[in-house]
């Protein structure tokens, strides 16, 4: 399997495409382009790792390489993606690195590389680091101006307190509902800061479950209906009125309700900004593989609803093109710039959690998942299939073959390939972590969804076995 390279960093197998070659050669070519950019001067990087195994050796041969490029490393341990990235701006650094391979299984990991903003290289910047590995154009520090390794642990509290002191948070109002939440951490790096910030919220009794941090993965660690029926019965059997669910590097979040039915991670953003507009209305944001429920939100309040390309580095961009007040991803990652610019659980976990103690006190204490039916329900079906190189390297073949047949939808290539339909969609786009493409169709019901993304994985696997074009 080949290294993944996007704006989302690198990834791959440890030991066999993520190899201490390549994770060498990329940090040196991120300390070439960070001090490339601060004028050859030694620059301050902050690293941060998930729980997995191979997270500690990863951030200690990168941390060295770092030093020995005469960059300043500052450790902040195990720490959640949206930590570190608030870190970085804390500490006026001049980029990061996230030893993480998010909601990827437990033998991948990946480098994650931030700017000074605490925000994920764009598709241009990428490109530059690229240029710099491929010409090998590195930048070392003689022996007596080295950088040095520090570390720090007081991040997690700092993140808390940020969460916390937003306007629209009132842990008061929360206590007195007395909320019984489980949490399941998966093991990863949120497994002591999501039950700290939920107590500091004002929920009264935390279940735990997968929260000791080890970092061995008790099930695909990917927060999707599939993967959550131990969840689902552990939440069943715990009297919980709701469960709260993060990936290993929390920058996603999923919610259970207290029947043991998901919320959908599509409406985790669709809740947060239908609270949150309450108290700051403006445009809002997702990506085109997100559900038309934001835009049905976005259509109540009267303001405009962006779509940008799948991954945060390009969702963010748009935020701050459109200056939008909320946005996301559809995989429950919540952007929140008061905060900052970037997928964070922990702002999920309080916005969700404030709406829904609203809700309830104008709604004679109901459940969550009767929460859940006031907004507008589609129902979404994600697949993907698995191409060789030659069928992905004709994908934009494919996608011409396929827009030719559908002729009817309104076509977007932006990002691989969106159909629009009247009463539904399809997004066809390979994904940028794993070599395949990611089929996401959405319809009035469950039945439609499921249908239209496997007619159009049909579709493609016709196509890609050299089924005669424009039949």
């Amino acid at each position: 399997m080949s290294l993944m390279i996007s704006v989302s960093g690198i990834r791959g197998v440890v030991g066999e495409s993520l190899t201490p070659k390549n994770l060498n050669a990329f940090a040196m070519s991120f300390a070439a382009w960070i001090l490339r950019r601060n004028h050859e001067k030694k620059a301050r990087i902050v690293i941060g790792r998930d729980t997995r195994p191979t997270g500690k050796a990863i951030s200690d041969l990168v941390s060295n390489t770092m030093v020995l490029c005469g960059c300043d490393v500052i450790d902040l341990g195990v720490a959640t993606t949206p930590t570190v990235e608030i870190a970085v701006v804390a500490e006026q650094a001049d980029g990061g690195l996230i030893i993480t391979a998010s909601h990827n299984p437990v033998a991948w990991n990946a480098l994650k590389m931030l700017n000074h903003l605490g925000e994920f290289l764009n598709a241009e910047e990428v490109d530059e680091l690229l240029d710099i590995a491929e010409k090998e154009q590195f930048v070392t520090a003689r022996w007596d101006s080295i950088g040095a390794i520090s570390h720090k642990n007081e991040y997690d509290n700092y993140h808390i307190e940020k969460v916390l002191q937003l306007p629209c948070i009132d842990p008061a109002s929360i206590a007195r509902e007395r909320f019984k939440v489980l949490v399941d951490c998966v093991e990863g790096a949120g497994s002591s800061i999501v039950p700290r910030l939920c107590e500091r919220l004002g929920i009264e009794s935390v279940v735990q479950v997968a929260c000791g941090g080890t970092g061995l993965f008790p099930r695909n660690p990917e927060p999707i209906e599939e993967n959550l029926s131990g969840t689902i019965a552990a939440l069943q059997k715990s009297g919980c009125d709701f469960a709260l669910i993060v990936d290993p590097d929390v920058d996603r979040l999923a919610l259970l309700c207290e029947d043991g039915t998901l919320f959908g991670e599509e409406y985790t953003l669709v809740a947060c900004a239908d609270f949150y507009l309450k108290h700051k209305l403006g445009p809002v944001a997702n990506n085109l593989s997100s559900s038309r429920a934001l835009r049905d939100i976005a259509n109540q309040y009267g303001v405009a609803c962006y779509s940008a390309k799948v991954g945060e580095a390009n969702v963010s961009a748009v935020m701050k093109e459109k200056a939008v007040v909320i946005g996301g991803e559809g995989n429950g990652g919540v952007i929140l710039p008061e905060l900052h610019y970037g997928r964070d659980a922990l702002v999920g976990i309080a916005l969700i959690v404030q709406a829904f103690t609203l809700w309830r006190n104008e709604n004679n204490r109901g459940t969550l998942s009767q929460f859940r039916h006031q907004f507008p329900d589609y129902f979404m079906s994600k697949q993907k299939i698995v191409l060789d190189k030659a069928d992905r390297e004709s994908l934009d073949n494919i996608f011409d073959d396929i827009a030719f047949h559908y002729h009817t939808a309104e076509v977007n290539r932006l990002d691989g390939m969106k159909l629009d339909f009247s009463d539904s969609w399809v997004h066809l786009r390979p994904s940028n972590t794993e070599p395949v493409v990611r089929i996401y169709a959405e319809a009035p019901s469950k039945a439609q969804a499921e249908a239209l993304a496997s007619e159009l994985k049909g579709e493609i696997e016709t196509r890609g076995s050299g089924t005669e074009k424009h039949e």
